[in-house]
C-alpha cells in the first residue's frame, strides 16, 4: 500500500525537516529557559539556585515493547520517569532534552505520535523542551531523556539523610505497574499462540494506566511543603520498593523495619495478583515502575503523616547493626533483599 503524504518517509524530509516538524510549535514557559531549540545549544539561567540533572535511556525490547505500548504513551512516560527523579530530590523540573534513534520502520506520523506524548507531559508538568538530537538506528527505537531542575540548596533532599527513629513513608500504592506489565505480557503470549486480535484487558484500566502512563508525584512534594515538612531522605520507586529501601538505608548508614501489612496495595492490583497466583507483598516489594516516592521524616511529624492523603507510614529507620527487615503480621522477620529491576541483569524484561 502506498504511503499518504502525511506518512512520508523520514529520509525524504531529512533530520532538519524532522526536527522542525517536531519542535516548530514549542513555546518556552520557564524564566530560566533563555534559549531553547533553534541554536547550537540551549541556554539556561538558574540564577542563585542549584541545578539538578538526571538522564534515562530507554531501549526497545529492553524497557518497552511496541507490540502493546502506544507511542504517545511511551513519549509521555519517557518524560515522566525523569521528572520523577527531579521531584525525588525535592526540586522543581524546568527543562528536558530529548534524543531519539529511529529505524526505517518508523514514519513521520509515528514519530509525531511519540512527540505528542512528550509535549503533553511537558505541558502538564510545566517544563520546557529545550533540545536533543535525532539519529537513525539499525535495531529499533531508542529514547534518551535528560531532565533539568532547580532548587535552593537548603531545599534539596538526598538519599543519605535518614536518621534513627525517622518514619519511613511511601506515596500512593505499589505493585500496580508491575501487574499491568504482567497482564500485557500474558495477553501478548496468548496472541502469539492463538492469533486472536483482541486481548482480554477488560476491567484492568487502573493497572494498565499505571504501567503505560505513570505520573510523577509532584502533588506529594507540594503537600509536604505546605505542611512545612522537609523529608530527611527521599527516592522515587522505579526499581522496586525493596531496592529503594536498601538504597536509602545504605546511603544513610542505617537499618530499618518495614511492616508488611502497612504497604499500600490497590484492590485492583490485589485482584489480578490473586488471579495470577502471586503474593501481593512480593509484587509490591519487587515489582518496580511505580514512580511513587519513598521518603523519611522525623518522628515528630507522625500525627501529620498518618492523616496526609495519599501517603502511608510503612515503617521506621533504626541503627545499622539492627539490620533491614520486613516484619510480617505474626511478628516474624524477613531480611530485605534487592529483588527489583536491574538494568544490567542477565534476565532483563521490559
Amino acid at each position: 500500500m502506498a504511503k499518504t503524504k502525511s506518512e512520508k518517509d523520514i529520509a525524504k524530509i531529512g533530520e532538519f525537516g524532522l526536527i522542525h516538524l517536531l519542535t516548530s510549535k514549542i513555546k518556552l514557559k520557564n524564566s530560566s529557559s533563555v534559549m531553547g531549540v533553534g541554536d547550537d545549544a540551549a541556554v539556561i539561567d538558574m540564577t542563585n539556585k542549584k541545578t539538578v540533572v538526571t538522564t534515562d535511556l530507554l531501549t526497545e525490547g529492553i524497557h518497552f515493547d511496541l507490540m502493546y505500548t502506544p507511542l504517545k504513551h511511551l513519549g509521555y512516560k519517557a518524560v515522566v520517569v525523569n521528572l520523577s527523579d527531579i521531584y525525588a530530590m525535592n526540586a522543581k523540573p524546568t527543562q528536558v532534552l530529548v534524543s531519539v534513534a529511529i529505524s526505517a520502520k518508523f514514519t513521520t506520523e509515528m514519530v509525531k505520535e511519540l512527540y505528542e506524548g512528550i509535549h503533553l507531559a511537558c505541558e502538564f508538568y510545566g517544563v520546557d523542551l529545550v533540545g536533543g538530537d535525532t539519529s537513525s538506528s539499525l535495531t529499533g527505537l531508542m529514547l534518551s531523556i535528560t531532565a533539568i531542575g532547580e532548587a535552593q540548596e537548603e531545599e534539596l533532599v538526598y538519599r543519605s539523610g535518614a536518621q534513627e527513629n525517622d518514619l519511613l513513608c511511601v506515596s500512593g500504592d505499589l505493585g500496580a505497574a508491575y501487574m499491568g506489565l504482567q497482564l500485557l505480557e500474558r495477553e501478548k503470549q496468548v496472541f502469539r499462540q492463538t492469533g486472536e486480535t483482541q486481548p482480554d484487558l477488560s476491567g484492568n484500566d487502573y493497572i494498565l494506566e499505571r504501567q503505560l502512563k505513570p505520573e510523577a508525584r509532584h502533588d506529594i512534594i507540594k503537600q509536604l511543603k505546605e505542611l512545612q515538612i522537609k523529608p530527611t531522605a527521599m527516592i522515587d520507586i522505579s526499581d522496586g520498593l525493596s531496592s529503594e529501601i536498601l538504597h536509602i538505608c545504605e546511603s544513610s548508614n542505617k537499618g530499618c523495619r518495614v511492616y508488611a501489612d502497612k504497604i499500600p496495595i490497590a484492590d485492583e492490583t490485589k485482584q489480578i495478583v490473586d488471579e495470577m497466583g502471586m503474593e501481593p507483598a512480593t509484587v509490591a516489594l519487587n515489582g518496580g515502575e511505580d514512580y511513587e516516592l519513598l521518603f523519611t521524616v522525623p518522628l515528630e511529624h507522625y500525627d501529620k503523616m498518618i492523616t496526609l492523603p495519599g501517603v502511608a507510614v510503612i515503617g521506621h529507620i533504626n541503627k545499622k547493626d539492627e539490620g533491614k527487615y520486613l516484619v510480617n503480621p505474626d511478628g516474624s522477620l524477613i531480611e530485605i533483599q534487592a529483588m527489583g529491576w536491574d538494568g544490567l541483569s542477565d534476565e532483563e524484561e521490559d
